[in-house]
């Protein structure tokens, strides 16, 4: 079959990684540079799976009939399937998810005239959109179809994943899930298929309690450092209980990244006309960490404040939301010095910041260094660091 992926991002690199195993794929993005790499086969993300691949597919090893291009009629043109993973985002002043690239890309297919093509969304959408769109624009080769990936892992995540969810009962709807499972790697991998608005559903609920969990155990912790407890030994005592278990229990500055915040915003202004608390509270409970965070590190009044990587997760290059943003905020707000250590940047500023590459400059004048996850490379000035990793783990 010939897909069509438009966004290459996690989700669409990973998938285009994928699917270009056994079908021609052809990826289509607005950057040349990117559309310059992935036609190289250089990975434009950090993603330890697809740069294997793609070094597989450099020396031969590996055959991957996949290439990028800045045209979207050649992308789309005979098409069996258009898989759209462009970055969507929830707008906090408009009260409003803005799916504006997905709408642009969805134009572009109907303006083909190819009744041929089936769309799949595969952005984050707010509850109701795919019927919203379908009325819209009279069509209905249009489903959602979800994307359960964690950040530098998407291709793995795509090769073991826990579950297919599909949302339309259509023939194209099982070719599709067929197409990915027959790409994965795991067995009997669950496929579930649902409508759309269910599928919609699920995204949301689904990230909205991962959210949950990091907020909780978040809270925990800053319940046990304002009280002089020993966290690890509570959340130790708290996850042996097998009904709650050992994972996602790792304290950390807040959640951030692509989807948790737009999420549990996306999900809680779908909740407008029914009542609940939990939702609210969720959002709520990650402000009101990176302010304690802030707060304690204020409290031991450092010259100046290190902030090491604006990324948040090990194997990643990206910041985008990440809590260590509104930390930095609250800090520099207060008059204090920031420096930020940050390899991926070029810039010398980022929020007003001042930002070096240098990493032995950096822990030389950096007071304390802010580490969301302990990494070796400050095993030499672990009397600097602060961190709320307890377990060496994301």
């Amino acid at each position: 079959m010939k897909i069509a992926i438009a966004g290459t991002g996690y989700v669409g690199l990973s998938l285009a990684t994928l699917l270009s195993q056994e079908n021609e794929v052809v990826a289509l993005d607005i950057v040349p540079e990117k559309v310059r790499m992935i036609n190289e086969f250089i990975s434009p993300i950090q993603d330890e799976y697809i740069e294997k691949y793609f070094d597989e597919a450099k020396l031969g090893e590996r055959e991957l009939n996949l290439r990028a291009t800045l045209d979207y009629k050649d992308a789309f043109d005979a098409a069996d399937f258009v898989i759209i993973s462009t970055p969507t985002n929830y707008d906090e002043k408009q009260n409003f998810f803005d799916t504006s690239s997905v709408e642009d890309i969805i134009e572009k297919v109907i303006s083909m005239d190819d009744p041929n093509i089936t769309m799949v969304i595969k952005s984050t959408i707010p509850v109701g959109y795919v019927e919203s769109i379908r009325k819209k624009y009279g069509i209905d080769n249009i489903f959602f179809s979800p994307e359960f990936l964690r950040e530098g892992r998407a291709l793995y995540d795509n090769l073991y994943p826990s579950r297919i969810i599909i949302g339309s009962y259509t023939e194209e709807a099982h070719i599709f899930a067929d197409l990915l499972k027959d790409a994965a790697l795991a067995d009997n991998v669950p496929v579930i298929f649902m409508n759309s608005t269910e599928a919609e559903a699920v995204k949301l609920f689904a990230n909205t309690y991962l959210a949950l969990r990091v907020a909780y155990f978040n809270e925990l912790d800053t319940y046990a450092a304002a009280k002089g407890l020993d966290t690890k030994s509570i959340i130790e005592g708290v996850s042996l209980d097998p009904r709650i278990g050992s994972h996602y229990n790792n304290p950390s500055f807040g959640y951030g990244g692509y989807c948790l915040p737009k999420d549990t915003k996306q999900l809680l202004a779908n909740y407008k006309d029914v009542p609940q608390n939990l939702m609210e509270a969720i959002v709520n409970s990650n402000d009101t960490r990176k302010e304690f965070i802030a707060s304690e590190v204020l409290a031991r009044e450092p010259e100046v404040v290190g902030i090491y990587r604006l990324t948040m997760k090990s194997n990643s290059d990206n910041f985008r939301s990440s809590a260590i943003q509104d930390i930095i905020k609250y800090i520099a707000g207060e008059g204090k010095d920031v420096l930020i250590y940050e390899p991926a940047l070029n810039e010398a500023e980022f929020m007003g910041v001042p930002v070096t590459n240098d990493l032995d400059s950096f822990k030389e004048n950096a007071s304390i260094i802010l580490c969301n996850r302990v990494t070796p490379e400050l095993s030499d000035v672990k009397d600097k660091i602060y961190t709320r990793d307890l377990f060496s783990r994301d």
